[in-house]
């Protein structure tokens, strides 16, 4: 095996793991302070949404790791990067089916695109590419290259649309009600002393 091949991508791997791991922390901030105010369903939307985020960062860090070890041969890292794009292959339609079943939001295309279209298209270049490295060895460390990087930037964006889809539909949507109840509350104070 080339190892020349594979030493032209330690920047690269570099950069991307250590910028999936602390987007991975910053996840677990983020859920943390949304946690103060959990919305309704908030497992079952959780499940489609925001673990899915973990597991695509995750990913990164894991090709990130994998391309790293000094392999002696190519089979290995082929048969290992096989794994995780056929298991992502799946756990996307495990996904798309809990994005489907949830009832805590109702999807858009800009959801379906980056929660289960993106991640699937990034998996199944994962999976090819694990197919074809022992052909085109370079051609398939492309594609787990595009395949991190994709899954990098879905993440980043799932990230944030889970942070202000919280800060301003839901959180929003609770100072209302809290507006509400206050008024509410004011108004059945004033009958009580106009009563008195």
């Amino acid at each position: 095996m080339d190892k020349a091949v594979l030493s032209d991508w330690d920047s690269f791997y570099v950069i991307v793991g250590s910028a999936a791991a602390a987007l991975i922390g910053l996840q677990f901030v983020a859920m943390t302070l949304m946690a103060e105010r959990p919305m309704k369903s908030a497992a079952a939307a959780g499940a489609a949404f925001a673990t899915p985020t973990i597991v695509h960062f995750g990913t990164v860090l894991l090709l990130s790791a994998l391309l790293r070890i000094p392999w002696q041969t190519i089979l290995p890292a082929a048969i290992c990067l096989g794994v995780v794009g056929f298991g992502g292959i799946g756990y996307v339609i495990i996904v798309a089916r809990r994005m489907r079943n949830q009832d805590a939001y109702r999807p858009e295309f800009e959801d379906w695109l980056c929660h289960a279209i993106l991640p699937l298209i990034a998996y199944m270049t994962l999976a090819l590419s694990s197919i074809v490295a022992l052909t085109y060895l370079r051609e398939s460390l492309l594609g787990v290259g595009v395949t991190a990087l994709l899954l990098l930037f879905v993440g980043i964006h799932n990230c944030w649309d889970a942070v202000g889809y919280h800060i301003f539909v839901v959180r929003a949507n609770a100072d209302v009600e809290q507006r509400q109840g206050e008024i509410s509350t004011s108004k059945g104070n004033n009958k009580r002393k106009k009563q008195q």
